[in-house]
């Protein structure tokens, strides 16, 4: 059984910096990729990064390319997602996720994504 358990977010204002954590178990010696995802108020779900079980290959979002670090902790079977110069237009809930068929790569579609964190909130204020 894959559950994946997220914690950190909350408030921040602009410029601040926050890191979200997404805590996997079911995994253990399976070849997967972790993504994360966002979903602000009124819009659709959107790719934000992923890396791959290994930890060696990622990928990111233009819109966070450079603030936005994704790592991944082989010992707890924990992903993180370091958000550096937070903007308002950062505010959404962030889902971790994990592809048990990451095939040569990964995936930006969420719909390719098989198990699903709760999700957290990540409000930036002005």
């Amino acid at each position: 059984q894959v559950q994946l358990v997220q914690s950190g977010g909350g408030l921040v204002q602009a410029g601040g910096s926050l890191r979200l954590s997404c805590a996997a178990s079911g995994l253990a010696s399976r070849t997967y990729a972790m993504g994360w995802f966002r979903q602000a108020p009124g819009q659709e779900r959107e790719f934000v990064a992923v890396i791959r079980s290994s930890g060696e290959h990622l990928f990111y979002a233009d819109s966070v390319e450079g603030r936005f670090t994704i790592s991944k902790d082989n010992v707890k079977d924990t992903v993180y997602l370091q958000m550096n110069s937070l903007k308002p237009e950062d505010t959404a809930v962030y889902y971790c996720a994990a592809d048990l068929n990451p095939g040569w790569a990964w995936s930006t579609i969420d719909h390719d994504y098989d198990y699903w964190g709760q999700g957290t909130q990540v409000t930036v204020s002005s």
